[in-house]
């Protein structure tokens, strides 16, 4: 079996809580990192945000195959984990997930946005990249209406600060959710 073989083969297993990542860390550790660990540490993302492609930054990042989406699809404790990841990223931001009463799902800021906005909505951050993994990745196995709710709230953000996010970046945002859905 190739690497990039038994890569994809420990994901299921990683995001199950049964195995570790590549660098023999657990998704549950990850969890709990604290915001200057997600910030400095630059090969997780792409175990908790998984893609069907190569990653240009990470030799060591599993893909997605068919499989793998089928698993994700099909087992709702993997996508509980994905929401929990999902979860931890966006308290990361400075943003939250909640339920609207008609049972619509909505991405916001939280209180704590004036202060996280100030870690990454600024010129060329390396989060508009993950955060662009993390689109593809809720609509690949998914999880739509999370996409959808976090790109919404990505486009208030750009609205008050396109200046700092650029017109390319919300493209890519754009391009993340709308032609990456399933159909």
């Amino acid at each position: 079996m190739n690497h990039q073989k038994q890569l994809s083969a420990m994901l299921v297993p990683f995001y199950l809580g049964e195995q570790h990542d590549s660098e023999g860390r657990t998704i549950q550790e990850m969890w709990t990192w604290d915001f200057e660990q997600l910030e400095c540490t630059h090969d997780y993302i792409q175990w908790l945000f998984p893609l069907p492609e190569r990653s240009a930054f990470n030799s060591n990042a599993p893909i997605v195959d068919e499989e793998v989406i089928q698993a994700f699809q099909s087992n709702p404790h993997l996508r509980q984990n994905l929401l929990r990841s999902f979860t931890v990223m966006l308290k990361f931001y400075g943003l939250q997930r909640h339920e609207s009463n008609d049972g619509k799902i909505l991405v916001s800021q939280s209180e704590d946005y004036p202060n996280r906005k100030r870690e990454w909505v600024c010129t060329f951050d390396h989060n508009y990249l993950r955060i662009t993994r993390i689109l593809k990745c809720l609509i690949t196995f998914g999880l739509e209406n999370e996409a959808q709710a976090f790109y919404e709230c990505l486009r208030q953000i750009y609205r008050e600060d396109s200046d700092r996010i650029g017109g390319e970046t919300f493209q890519y945002w754009t391009i993340a959710v709308k032609h990456n859905a399933r159909m």
